[in-house]
């Protein structure tokens, strides 16, 4: 990747892609699946919610504008089931889990078992892009000089491999090992931005709690008590880096990539991990091939601002020091302190100035609104009001910048 700062993507004022749907568009999907609606009426409904949020972004100050997410389910979309070699299944066998993973355990420990996953059935390959209509219609909403600031969040590519036991992610005989079955999941991945680059994508999210759960003592414990492990929690983080740069290899220099990172944001804002970023940040910040990384820190759960000395003088990240679960606001000063402080530590690390640390900063919440469609506990004017404090931080710390 590029040795220079890559910016406007990033912007001063950022969300992470995923908004409050509005009732009819829930309301018709779930229509759709009582078979009370038609897909085409459902089409016609994210059609409308779209283009009415894409107007809200830019009538709040907004440049990375989203869909919203408004055509997924959950956050990650449908990009792995798309793929050659894999396969929903509902009411999984339990037993192919780590039931260590902070996700699969806070359903476990609440008396759920996993509903539903995506399995790894025979050899992957892509055959067709699940995210490019999405892309191509919130372009069509957009003028061309705009396109490049638009923003579509993607899945993991570790997605469905951390949550599995060693040894249950794939079949042994499609893939020996994790080196083979990650080399076919990084050419799904290269295709899938080729696609969307040809199609006028410049600005990526990859949204990826599983890198905060390296952060978690608890799963971490978990992992040496496992003794189906027969490597470290280490020597996978460094299968996963590796994974993403080769995933990224290919990608032109004018394609921004950000990597989100929170704790878990399911219904009624629940998370599932907690942990500083202590343990990763200098793997993460300075071998990971990303420009930008979008960071949960609304709560203590994510710990302080001293990872930030690692961050190297050419990649940004975004405070997400605004909280999306809840509608209680954040004081205004306190949130600009804490975004100085950060860039402090910032400059600490890099032997420069908090002004010139600054430049390397953005605002934003911790995540989205609703990376489950059914939303988090607020009303959408809640979500205005944090969209509108997120913007008037920008606009204060470093105005006149997008």
């Amino acid at each position: 990747m590029s040795t220079k700062l890559h910016q406007r993507p990033p912007f001063r004022a950022e969300h992470l892609g995923s908004l409050l749907r509005p009732d009819d568009l829930l309301k018709t999907r779930a229509d759709v699946d009582k078979k009370a609606a038609s897909q085409k009426q459902l089409t016609s409904t994210e059609d409308t919610a779209v283009k009415e949020i894409v107007d809200l972004q830019l009538k709040l100050g907004y440049h990375p504008v989203s869909d919203g997410e408004y055509r997924r389910h959950m956050f990650w979309g449908t990009f792995f089931p798309g793929l050659d070699g894999f396969e929903e299944i509902q009411n999984p066998d339990p037993e192919i889990f780590r039931m260590y993973m902070p996700d699969i355990a806070a359903f476990t420990e609440s008396g759920h078992k996993p509903g539903e996953t995506v399995i790894c059935t025979g050899k992957i390959k892509h055959v067709g892009s699940t995210y490019v209509d999405q892309w191509n219609y919130l372009k069509s909403l957009l003028p061309k000089e705009k396109w490049g600031e638009a923003k579509l969040t993607l899945a993991a590519p570790e997605w469905y491999h951390l949550r599995y036991k060693e040894g249950r992610a794939y079949p042994k005989e499609v893939y020996k090992n994790d080196e083979e079955y990650f080399a076919d999941i990084a050419k799904a991945y290269q295709t899938e931005l080729d696609i969307l680059y040809k199609e006028g994508l410049r600005n990526i999210q990859i949204d990826d709690p599983n890198f905060a759960y390296f952060c978690s003592e608890k799963m971490l414990a978990g992992w040496k008590e496992d003794k189906a492990n027969t490597y470290s929690a280490d020597h996978l983080l460094d299968g996963y880096i590796k994974l993403y740069n080769d995933c990224l290899s290919k990608r032109p220099a004018d394609m921004h990539i950000g990597l989100h990172i929170c704790r878990g944001n399911f219904v009624g804002g629940r998370h599932f991990s907690e942990g500083g970023y202590d343990r990763i940040a200098v793997k993460m910040f300075q071998t990971l091939a990303v420009d930008t990384y979008y960071l949960e820190y609304d709560t203590p759960r994510a710990g302080g601002f001293e990872p930030l000395k690692s961050l190297p003088k050419n990649k940004n990240v975004i405070l997400g020091v605004i909280t999306s679960k809840f509608p209680k606001m954040e004081d205004f000063e306190e949130m600009k302190n804490r975004i100085h402080e950060a860039a402090a530590y910032v400059a600490q690390g890099n032997g420069c100035s908090k002004e010139e640390a600054l430049k390397q900063l953005g605002v934003s919440p911790q995540c989205g609104f609703a990376s489950h469609s059914s939303g988090n506990d607020m009303k959408r004017q809640d979500m205005i009001n944090k969209l509108e404090l997120v913007r008037k931080l920008a606009d204060e710390i470093w105005p006149g910048e997008p």
